[in-house]
């Protein structure tokens, strides 16, 4: 299960509605970097690929392919627009550390 904020499904929907192109969902992905060794990413998809794990919530699809979704299974994703910082953040029980920004991780 993935958890989105209500301000996160607000914002994501925003992104979807600006597209220039059609969006089969939000991509979840994880990648090498960051602070802390992983690191989060999301992009707006225009196909789900034949592996992909679907999940919608609160009416956003969502895709994770099979290797990102254990490490961000129960995750909740935050929009977060303050003076000092504007964007996604993390909350993942999966992680054994994380920096202080949410937008990295290690397991």
């Amino acid at each position: 299960m993935i958890n989105l904020t209500p301000a996160a499904v607000k914002a994501v929907q925003r992104f979807i509605r600006g597209s220039e192109t059609p969006v089969a969902g939000l991509r979840l992905m994880i990648s090498g970097g960051g602070c802390s060794g992983l690191q989060y990413g999301m992009k707006l998809e225009a196909e789900k690929a034949d592996d992909d794990w679907e999940l919608e919530v609160e009416g956003v699809k969502l895709l994770v392919d099979p290797m990102t979704f254990p490490m961000i299974d129960n995750v909740t994703v935050d929009f977060v627009d303050t003076l000092t910082h504007t964007g996604f953040k993390f909350d993942n029980p999966n992680a054994s550390s994380q920096c202080s920004c949410g937008s990295s991780f290690s397991v």
